[in-house]
């Protein structure tokens, strides 16, 4: 990174310092809580001598050494319920996959690893329930068949852009931000 602490902090900047995090937390370097803490202040610097501290006490990874789970997760549910709450770490490209079962994500508390992350909804004779953060903003590009889609759109905060994308057939699919709607156990 430049040496510059005045310099403003672009997008890519705050993404490498996201992945030296990841690779800390997925080597034991940091704790959950080290990590979430951490990447929280590396989503919100403006300069780039805001983010220098954040990794000066952890090894540099290579863009080739960025963890596959920060790119791409898949969660499937079959004939069964899941639900998936509280302090995780999402992915950027995370898919949804439900056949004739149901599948609750709070994203509320996650841990995000980018400032876009792009959720896929495919849900079959299934529920899918989405809950994003209260400063994100959403954009729905999905589609529904014989079904219910409802996706609560923007926000005008400074928080992540989650761009919802996939396809329902005779199922439910909602993202929302509260919990009145719907139940997370």
């Amino acid at each position: 990174m430049t040496h510059d602490p005045d310099l403003r902090a672009s997008d890519a900047d705050r993404d490498r310092v996201a992945a030296v995090l990841a690779e800390a937390l997925a080597t034991g370097r940091l704790t959950s809580v080290e990590h979430a803490d951490r990447l929280d202040v590396a989503y919100t610097a403006k300069t780039m001598g805001e983010l220098v501290p954040l990794t000066r006490d952890l090894p540099e990874v290579s863009a080739s050494d960025v963890p596959a789970a920060i790119e791409q997760q898949v969660i499937d549910s079959k004939f069964s319920k899941i639900v998936r709450k509280g302090r995780w770490v999402a992915s950027r490209n995370t898919r949804l996959s439900a056949r004739f079962g149901a599948l609750i994500i709070d994203l509320s508390d996650a841990v995000l690893p980018g400032r876009e992350i792009t959720i896929e909804t495919n849900a079959w004779f299934s529920k899918m329930i989405v809950r994003v953060p209260d400063n994100a903003h959403v954009i729905d590009e999905g589609s529904s068949m014989f079904g219910k889609r409802n996706v609560t759109g923007g926000s005008q905060a400074d928080g992540p852009l989650i761009r919802v994308t996939g396809s329902s057939k005779f199922s439910k699919v909602i993202v929302s931000r509260g919990k009145d709607d719907w139940n997370l156990h």
